[in-house]
């Protein structure tokens, strides 16, 4: 379920974390070549990214998609 970024934090190893408004939270990893974010290193690049929107995993696993039979 796609959610804005509302803020950033940090977890106990030091990665990124982005805010969502659901509650929720997602890391925001710059670690070449599997995820390429170096916006992510700077408070003006997270600042740039706050209201972006990310798909929050854990809402998708929270509401499952309706049966074909009751739609």
């Amino acid at each position: 379920m796609n959610q804005p970024i509302i803020g950033f934090h940090q977890d106990d190893v030091d990665d990124w974390v982005a805010d969502l408004a659901c509650g929720h939270g997602q890391h925001v990893r710059h670690q070449p070549p599997l995820s390429f974010r170096p916006w992510v290193l700077s408070p003006e690049g997270r600042r740039a990214h706050l209201k972006a929107i990310l798909n929050c995993k854990k809402c998708d696993e929270e509401s499952p998609l309706p049966s074909k039979g009751s739609i």
